[in-house]
């Protein structure tokens, strides 16, 4: 298990936000707004050592607010060239072009679902562009009925594709690690999602890094516990680089 830092960036700006908040009409909770731009964490980063963390571009693809985004990821991803993941609005068109800005891997989820499905098909193009061993699949969840279900489209859409450790099987072998944020968590601080955590622990092969609602240093040990020491974990808006109480220094220790 290992930290993996995150750079959320909103409207042009670095944010930590309240994940089910995210709409196309561009209003969010916010729990933190940064005045410092991207490539500032990039760099705090790259002092530490760390690796695999994840830029996500929150706005829609094809708005001004997006175009804001890029230029942040840009600054960021050249900051700390080879060692960051991207993701937001990227599909086989532009792929290539988030690599060429230092990514290290490319992160989609929209782009691989059609009408509630999984289009493998699609996932063949990505890694046709980009290979598996740079593409990362998000598989974040919205709990529904009882169970976890991926969604699209800045976590607002439902597909109908349920979240198992046999589905993160199957798709293993397509793509080089996972990302899976608990949207019902997210930028709460409410704690971790322990039943999620329960799924994730079951899949084992490549690297899975959970996010949402970590609130402190005990929920990281519950991540440990739970999922047996491999799934790696991300902190937002409870990290005091953030706004919140828990140590960055600390948790970069365990990257």
């Amino acid at each position: 298990m290992k930290f993996r830092p995150c750079i959320d960036i909103h409207t042009g700006k670095v944010k930590q936000i309240v994940g089910g908040s995210l709409s196309d009409e561009g209003e969010v909770s916010e729990n933190f707004v940064s005045e410092r731009d991207a490539d500032h964490y990039a760099r705090l980063y790259a002092g530490k050592g760390l690796s695999g963390g994840h830029v996500i571009l929150l706005d829609k693809k094809g708005t001004d607010a997006y175009e804001q985004d890029l230029d942040q990821a840009r600054l960021a991803l050249g900051a700390h060239p080879g060692t960051l993941q991207v993701g937001g609005g990227i599909d086989p068109e532009n792929a290539e072009e988030f690599l060429d800005m230092g990514a290290s891997h490319v992160i989609v989820t929209s782009y691989v679902f059609s009408d509630g499905k999984i289009r493998y098909d699609r996932i063949d193009e990505m890694k046709f562009v980009v290979g598996r061993s740079r593409l990362v699949l998000d598989l974040s969840v919205r709990k529904r009925d009882g169970r976890y279900y991926v969604v699209t489209d800045r976590w607002q859409k439902f597909t109908d594709e349920e979240l198992t450790p046999s589905l993160i099987r199957d798709l293993s072998y397509l793509c080089d690690e996972f990302l899976v944020h608990a949207v019902n968590v997210e930028g709460t601080g409410t704690g971790v999602d322990e039943e999620l955590l329960g799924i994730l622990a079951q899949a084992k092969g490549n690297p899975i890094t959970y996010a949402g609602g970590i609130a402190s240093y005990d929920d990281v040990e519950t991540i440990r516990e739970i999922g047996q020491s491999r799934v790696d974990f991300t902190v937002g808006s409870a990290l005091d680089i953030f706004g919140g109480a828990l140590s960055f220094d600390k948790l970069a220790e365990k990257g």
